[in-house]
């Protein structure tokens, strides 16, 4: 397998494991047989289901004019009602996912539709540049946190 193969296949485990969180909190997947560009408004619009998300969502245009899409977007619980975005960022070899966060953290403020919360792990990423994404969640009002995956998952068993 290719280094992009592994690398991919290791941002799929995690994307699975922030489901299984979901899912374990009584959060139920929307839209998933949809197209991309449709799957927000599915989302919004499935109020009988009082727990839900959809993965991969478009949410818009970011700040080079090109199409933006989401790994996961939740919307029902009480602390969340608004809607959630989560982004999923994972490094398990040093690369260039680190250089990527300050185009992230623009996008968020500039773009997103409603809050986000930023996940990040792996071990790969410059320690620096973690905890400069953490120390904007002062800055933007659209990002509220920057967790590993043990953080996540401390946060979603208080808050999901």
């Amino acid at each position: 397998m290719t280094q992009g193969g592994r690398a991919v296949t290791s941002g799929n485990v995690l994307e699975k494991t922030v489901e299984g969180a979901l899912l374990g909190h009584k959060y139920v997947q929307v839209g998933f047989d949809l197209p991309k560009k449709q799957r927000f408004e599915w989302l919004v619009s499935s109020k009988n289901i009082p727990k839900r998300y959809a993965k991969q969502v478009y949410i818009g245009e970011g700040i080079y004019g090109s199409d933006i899409y989401v790994d996961f977007y939740i919307i029902g619980s009480a602390s969340i009602s608004s809607g959630l975005i989560i982004e999923c960022k994972w490094q398990q070899t040093s690369g260039s996912v680190d250089e990527k966060l300050p185009y992230l953290n623009l996008n968020i403020q500039k773009c997103y539709p409603t809050q986000a919360l930023v996940l990040i792990d792996g071990g790969g990423m410059k320690a620096k540049a973690i905890s400069w994404l953490a120390a904007q969640v002062a800055e933007n009002q659209n990002l509220l946190a920057v967790y590993n995956l043990s953080s996540f998952l401390i946060w979603s068993n208080n808050h999901l």
